[in-house]
């Protein structure tokens, strides 16, 4: 093939016909047909020499390699191949087990799927020599190819049924297979959940007839090959007349027949393993120093404990990148295929051993600039000429540097006072803004929090109101305060609401809260403005009262209708009159269904899962939620939801608001106080404590060749450069995606600086700066190297999650796997040494990449089904759109603890086991969390002075119900488990409600989906198949 490399998947930012086009990208943009045309038309394979293209010339020596030997599924025996049996454990870097001419081969190409080829072979198929394998050579229709027998079991899918759906044999209604591959997975192409897919490509798009209907191409050039470009292997030395026998469905990464005689398994743990990189990585790294004084350096792992020094690049823990060396050139970059991103998380709160962020004032004249490029004065500007003058790093302008600012150079070209200034020395520091960085030249009052309280017969009735006031009476005391302040300046206020909207006047001077109500809702204002804001710590004993009333006042209501829109509108009007930027924790149950602007009807429509339309369930109703979103950024105001809803809610309308003003939405489902009351209430705390910044307006800064495209976040754009965010907390990240314009030198490297102009909570206009530089390199070797797994999942993850809302899943997931395979088959191709085509070669930086990859196509949103509640999916979907590289990696890699060999004296927790069912032991027990949920499974034979010990207990048949706690036990053993437990509690940016499950109730159903190296509940590979799965992919890009 061409030298140019692999070509993109799509990206998805270029309108392509037949799929909504999107904005931003997910790679380079192609330069032929979508999905790449690797080749010309299918060259014949033949059997027995599996050898793969070998690299160019080496470039650099190559980065350390872990290689995984593919999985040999085959029904008969492998002809002796000479090769060594393979030992267990991932060793020496190339070795693969005997292979038999097919394995891992099977049904070339993603099978065809779906395209019901009765009729001409696709078109421009070009079938030249030997038919395709598994293409109907005479006998058995092709896989897929509409043969009798029910479509798969919950697929619903118009058009013929799907290439392992009833192929060969009995239909595949769910039945579990003997083998690993998809016991009843009901999916046949990349191991996506449940989906309507069939093969990779465009599958179940219902493409009887010329082939690629439904997805228009008007390419110049030869028309893709196989369905949707993929290039089908030629055929196998003619060994599979159609699909084997005794191939109950298999699917394309598990080739061969799964009944038959047992075979040689791979070994699960020769494949590579999570716990495993995160282990060696704390074991080399953890407990150290890392000091932030060389460019481009990889820090340690988001999971490692170490400490930062910052001496001159902002820390891990503000800034990550997907790779620490960007490739030199956009053809590089589009070769490669590897995201370039940093993910951002300006308010990141440290670790108390490292030094909070120094603030540098330098009075009436503000943080000294460049004048060309307006960058910030940072570590990357060099000053010449005696001091007098500096030369930006960012665009090499020249600048005087002002009388004031003045100091002498030494011997090496540094000012004297280096150390002394933060902004010179350091990557990270705030400075303090003048008038000029202030909204209408003045300086800002501090924010306000208003608690605004659905009061319908939902939330009194369930105790929720009660609970909610009573809270508040101590919450109040932790507001948010600056350093080194007696308490916080931050003002309070308080609403409740149903149909109509109950304002409180709770100024000092009363002696009985009064209450002021606004029933037009059309019209929004705010009845009153002395007295609605006020101290907390001035206004207690009218708080107090007010908030003992409130749950009594109420206690007799029969309104179960409530209004939405005009609750945030009210809002935002008591920030503007105030003239405050603030934040809303709004408390609420149900549909807004009454007479009002932003009133939602039921659009759930399971209907529309799997179709083309699908995307519909995830986009927020235009129109007044929109402007809502512009009116909040504009006024600095944020909201927070949480949500108690026991229906359908329409989240994805709801939460437009918060998920484009910096806030959070949090969702209990048929909330009980009993069970969900504790929960609710740390994530109330967790949210009013934490640390945060209002009316908040960002950008980053690029050194000269490449520039940020794209953003990712619970933020709002109103142009293409300014990151606006009502509000930015500790917790929250913005993914930006960097794309070449210029060529890079590997000199002087690629520079970024991130700006955020803030309020604080004491009101103050600050400048918080973050600078980070890597290396660039000609290399991809080095840019293989220098990969961090964890970011580019974060990236991914947020841009899989922002293209559903214009394309169908399908091809999302497609364009994810395709992707994984053309990182992995370029770094094969260019950086790794020659070596049978059998063997799945992975950088060692991206070993485990494919096991995050495969977790993130088994999450909820980009599942197709209709098992899901939509609002459940929705919510998913925008809680990860901001979050930071540490959070998505738990959520895609949960961590499993066994606690039932716990040394109780020691403070160490056990090693984490990998997230597979083979992992549970019936004696054992488990402490399972990912961030959201967490789980204590109780294996049937857990031994019985352990359960005493735990729960007061004599055995596991004794435990009623469900348990959400334990019950606190003085004994070691019970004490140890509940500090863990709380200890994670406190670590996690979100409560976790504890479920404790025992092995074979209903519940572990529930557990058993968290397990993400087995198949998916709703569908979905095991991190095994997709291996394999992608394996293949690879070889058919390299031949």
């Amino acid at each position: 093939m061409s030298q140019q490399g692999y070509v993109a998947a799509p990206p998805y930012s270029q309108a392509q016909p037949g799929m909504g086009g999107y904005q931003g990208g997910f790679g380079a943009g192609p330069a032929q047909p979508l999905y790449g045309h690797y080749g010309g038309p299918p060259q014949a394979f033949n059997a027995p020499c599996l050898t793969c293209v070998a690299p160019g010339p080496m470039q650099s020596p190559p980065p350390p390699i872990s290689s995984v030997a593919q999985q040999p599924f085959q029904t008969s025996p492998p002809p002796a191949m000479g090769q060594p049996q393979m030992p267990p454990g991932p060793q020496s870097p190339h070795m693969s087990p005997p292979q038999s001419p097919q394995a891992n081969m099977h049904m070339a190409g993603p099978p065809m799927a779906g395209q019901s080829m009765a009729g001409p072979p696709m078109a421009g198929q070009s079938m030249a020599g030997p038919p395709m394998a598994g293409q109907s050579m005479a006998g058995p229709p092709m896989a897929g190819q509409s043969m009798a027998g029910p479509p798969m079991a919950g697929q619903s899918m118009a058009g013929p049924p799907m290439a392992g759906q009833s192929m060969a044999g009995p239909p595949m209604a769910g039945q579990s297979m003997a083998g690993p591959p998809m016991a009843g997975q009901s999916m046949a192409g990349p191991p996506m959940a449940g989906q309507s897919m069939a093969g990779p490509p465009m599958a179940g798009q219902s493409m009887a007839g010329p082939p690629m209907a439904g997805m228009g191409r008007p390419f110049p050039g030869p028309p893709p090959p196989g369905p949707g470009g993929f290039q089908q292997p030629g055929q196998f030395g003619g060994q599979m007349a159609g699909p084997q026998l005794g191939m109950p469905g298999a699917f394309p990464g598990a080739a061969a027949g799964m009944a038959g005689p047992p075979q040689k398994k791979l070994d699960p743990d020769s494949i590579p393993s999570t716990t495993q990189v995160i282990e060696d990585d704390q074991a080399k790294r953890g407990g150290q120093v890392f000091s932030t004084n060389m460019r481009g350096q990889a820090p340690p792992l988001v999971t490692t404990d170490f400490t930062v020094e910052d001496q001159g690049n902002a820390s891990p823990r503000f800034m990550r990148c997907t790779t620490y060396a960007l490739p030199c050139t956009a053809d590089l970059a589009k070769q490669c295929q590897v995201p370039l991103a940093t993910i951002i998380k300006p308010f990141a709160s440290l670790p108390n051993n490292e030094t909070p962020l120094y603030v540098v004032n330098h009075g009436e004249t503000g943080p000294i600039r460049c004048n060309r490029c307006k960058a910030y004065m940072c570590p990357y500007m060099q000053f010449i000429e005696g001091g007098r003058r500096f030369q930006c790093g960012f665009c090499s302008c020249v600048n005087e540097v002002p009388v004031f600012y003045f100091q002498h150079l030494d011997h090496m070209g540094r000012r004297v006072d280096f150390y002394e200034r933060p902004e010179l020395s350091r990557g990270s520091y705030e400075f303090a803004a003048t008038m000029d960085y202030c909204k209408n030249n003045k300086p800002p009052n501090p924010p306000a929090y208003i608690f605004m309280i659905d009061v319908s017969y939902s939330n009194i009735k369930s105790g929720l109101v009660k609970l909610i006031c009573d809270e508040l009476k101590t919450l109040l005391e932790d507001l948010p305060r600056e350093d080194g302040t007696e308490s916080s300046a931050i003002k309070v206020g308080f609403v409740t609401y149903n149909k109509v909207l109950h304002f409180y006047n709770v100024k000092s001077a009363l002696a009985q809260p009064q209450m002021m109500v606004v029933s037009d809702t059309a019209e929004m204002f705010v009845p009153l403005l002395d007295g609605f804001l006020v101290n907390y710590q001035e206004s207690k004993a009218v708080i107090y009262n007010l908030l003992d009333q409130i749950p009594d006042m109420f206690a007799d209501t029969n309104e179960s209708e409530t209004v939405f829109a005009p609750v945030i509108q009210a809002g935002v009007e008591a920030f503007k009159a105030a003239e405050c930027s603030g934040k809303l924790f709004i408390f609420h149950s149900s549909m807004p269904t009454a007479e009002a602007p932003g009133k939602l009807k039921n659009r759930d429509d399971k209907k529309l899962v799997n179709t083309d339309k699908e995307k519909t369930l995830f986009q927020p109703q235009k129109g007044v939620y929109e402007q809502l979103s512009k009116d909040c950024v504009a006024q600095g105001c944020c909201v927070d939801l949480f949500l108690f809803p026991s229906q359908y809610v329409d989240l994805a309308t709801m939460a437009d608001v918060p998920s484009h003003t910096g806030g959070s939405v949090y969702k209990y489902n048929n909330f009980q106080l009993e069970t969900d009351g504790e929960h609710f209430l740390r994530d109330l705390r967790k949210d009013v404590e934490k640390s945060i910044g209002f009316d908040a307006i960002m950008r980053v800064r690029t050194s000269t060749g490449f520039r940020a495209t794209d953003f990712f976040g619970a933020i709002h754009m109103n142009n293409t450069t300014d990151i606006e965010m009502a509000a930015v907390d500790c917790d929250k990240a913005v993914t930006v995606e960097l794309k070449h314009d210029d060529t890079l030198s590997e000199e002087t490297g690629a520079l970024m600086q991130c700006a955020l102009l803030y309020t604080t909570i004491g009101g103050q206009r600050r400048l918080r700066i973050h600078n980070l530089s890597l290396n660039c390199s000609s290399q991809l070797s080095e840019l293989y190297k220098s990969c961090e797994t964890d970011s580019l999942i974060n990236f991914f993850a947020k841009s899989a999650y922002r293209a559903i809302l214009n394309q169908p899943l399908k091809n999302v997931r497609e364009i994810l796997v395709n992707q994984t395979a053309h990182m992995l088959a370029c770094y094969r191709k260019n950086c790794a040494s020659p070596s049978a085509a059998s063997q799945l070669i992975l950088p060692d930086a991206m070993k485990v990449f494919p096991v995050y990859m495969n977790s993130l196509m088994k999450t909820a949103p980009l599942v197709g089904s209709t098992e899901l509640s939509t609002d459940d999916r929705a919510h998913q979907r925008l809680s990860v759109m901001g979050m930071g590289v540490e959070d998505t990696q738990l959520l895609l890699y949960p961590r499993l603890i066994p606690l039932h060999n716990l040394d109780v004296g020691s403070e160490a927790l056990p090693a984490p086991l990998r997230c597979s069912e083979e992992r549970l032991i019936d004696s054992g027990i488990f402490l399972l969390e990912n961030g959201h949920s967490m789980f204590l499974w109780l294996g049937q034979a857990s031994p019985p002075d352990f359960i005493q010990n735990l729960f007061n207990l004599p055995s596991l048949a004794h435990m009623q119900g469900l348990m959400c706690a334990l019950p606190e036990l003085d004994n070691p053993l019970s004490k140890r488990i509940r500090s863990i437990i709380s200890g994670l509690l406190e670590k996690r940016p979100n409560s976790m409600k504890l479920q404790i499950v025992r092995q074979k109730d209903k519940p572990e159903m529930v557990f058993r989906q968290f397990l993400v190296e087995d198949k998916g509940l709703h569908g979905g590979a095991s991190y095994m198949d997709f291996l394999c799965y992608v394996h293949r992919e690879i070889r058919q890009l390299l031949t």
